[in-house]
This record gives structure tokens, sequence and C-alpha cells, in this order.
């Protein structure tokens, strides 16, 4: 483990060689656990379909090919449902990850009118809902029916997110707003200028929740949208998955064994379109995270008060 030692009046930390190198093979091997799903889609969406859908594919890719990224990206629309999403995903985010943070900052204010009855009632949409068709009636009462704005409106308010936020506030130290209330600090300034700042680790795992449930979904869509021009990502993809399965299905069908070689190991398979259309979808949310990644171990709390 780890000995104390003291050297020159100061505590020195000597680590246990036998100990580092067992933790650090085991984090390693964690960390290939967790990797390995996503090198296995990626190795079976560029190896041969044929071995690909029979499952051969297990840690090295074998008669490496792009063709399903060609036909992916060739997809009519996708271009357009990319910017859908990546507009939906960036400002559904913003969007809720600010009402999170102001409603949950509101709820701990106890000169907030009638606060714990609000609160009460937002805890309680966490477990009733009147169900899709009511839910759909009010999307077309509000013209947001075949509108980019119901993807983003209807999930601004997010009660999980408010009481993470609320309980995150709430552990600290209540000094900083009195401090800044005596120097006349408004609410809006005690918000804007010292709870944003310190609540930047939760606000974070809050917009990483956000973001990858706006870029995934594809329900709304399906339920609200008509007008292909405001399709999504996944929805696109979605469409193309079915529709090529069932391609892929016929053409096995009807051609059997007189298709070569060459043409099968190219030809899609519903195993091949899977892990092509996973890999695209997942790339954008992997190279995002990292930027957020940071904020949940940096302890920015530490000495923000003294005494």
């Amino acid at each position: 483990m780890e000995e104390n030692e003291k050297r020159d009046g100061k505590s020195v930390y000597k680590k246990d060689p036998v100990f580092t190198i067992i933790n650090y093979s085991l984090f390693f091997i964690f960390t290939l656990i967790c990797m390995y799903p996503f090198y296995y889609l990626f190795i079976n969406s560029i190896s041969a379909n044929n071995l690909s859908s029979s499952g051969d594919i297990v840690f090295f890719p074998r008669q490496i090919h792009f063709q399903n990224y060609r036909q992916v990206l060739q997809i009519r629309g996708l271009m357009t449902a990319a910017y859908v999403s990546v507009f939906r995903t960036s400002v559904g985010t913003v969007c809720t990850v600010l009402a999170s943070a102001f409603l949950g900052f509101m709820f701990t204010q106890e000169k907030m009118w009638k606060r714990k009855i609000w609160y009460r009632m937002l805890v309680i949409t966490m477990y009733f809902n009147a169900g899709l068709i009511p839910m759909y009636l009010i999307m077309m009462r509000l013209h947001l029916v075949n509108k980019i704005w119901v993807y983003i409106i209807p999930a601004i308010v997010q009660p999980f997110n408010i009481i993470l936020v609320k309980t995150f506030i709430e552990s600290i130290s209540k000094s900083l707003q009195e401090a800044a209330e005596i120097d006349g600090a408004s609410v809006f300034k005690v918000f804007y200028k010292i709870v944003l700042p310190i609540t930047k680790p939760i606000l974070a795992t809050i917009a990483i929740f956000s973001a990858v449930n706006q870029w995934n979904s594809f329900q709304d869509t399906l339920i609200y949208i008509t007008d292909q021009k405001l399709y999504s990502l996944q929805y696109v993809l979605w469409t193309y998955i079915n529709a090529a399965s069932a391609i892929a299905t016929q053409m096995k069908n009807s051609f059997g064994s007189a298709v070569n070689g060459a043409a099968i190991a190219t030809t899609q398979t519903p195993v091949s379109v899977q892990m092509t259309v996973s890999i695209i979808v997942i790339i954008p949310i992997i190279c995002v995270y990292p930027f957020f990644q940071r904020y949940f171990v940096k302890g920015i709390m530490i000495g923000s008060v003294k005494g």
C-alpha cells in the first residue's frame, strides 16, 4: 500500500510498487472491457459483410472495405437531417441546462412564493403523465406539430435534472448568497454571478444527459413530424436500417448462391447496416464528451468559503 515517512519535518508518501502494478493493471483491463464494444462495432462495419453477418469478426477486421460508409453517407436527405439533429441537440441542451439551473436555484429560495407547493407539483410529474394522445393534442393546439421547436420545448423542463441542481445547491454554504445580498446583489445577479459558476460540475452532467437524449431521440419525429425537411438524423438512419434489412433479405432470397464472392463481401446485410449506423451515431457524442468530462472530477467548491 502506501507508507508514510517523514523527511525534513514533512510527510512523504512512498507507494508500494506491487499495489501500483496491480491497480494500473485492473484499470487497464477495465478500460479495455469498456472500449471493446465500440471497437467491435467499428471492425464489423469495415469488414466483409458476409463475415460480419455470420459473427466471424471478433478481434480483428478481415477483408477491409468502406463501402458501408459510402452507401450510408449517400442517403437522401442525410445532411439536412444531420443539421436538424445538431440544431435540436445544441439549442435543446442549452435551454434544458439553463432551465434546470434556474428552477433548481429558485426552489432553494425560501422567499419564493408557494415554493413547496410548486416543488411538489414538479415531482408529481415524474410519476404521472397524460399519455401519448393527450400529448399529441397539446402539441397540435400549440401549433408545434411539424415545427422544429417540438423537439426542444417539451424537453426544456426536466424534473429529475431540476432535483439534481436543487440538491447540489443546497450543499453550498448559504454564506455566499448572504454576502452577495448584503452587497446589494439581486436574485438574478446571485444566480448569474455565484450559482452558475459554482454549479458547473452538475450542469455539465445534465448537459451530457440532455445532449445524449436529444441526439439519440427519433420517436418524437415519428409522432410529431411528417415534413421530411424536419426529419432528425436518427429517424432517417432508423428508416434506412429497416429498408436496408428488407433489401438485403430480398437480395439473398432472389440471388442465392449466384452472387459472386466480391459482391457478397460488399453487399450490405442487416448486421453491417446496424454496425455502420451505430458508429455514425456514436461518433459525435464521443467527440463532445471529453469537453465536459473534466467538470465531473473538478472540485471547484474547494476553498470557495473560508473561515
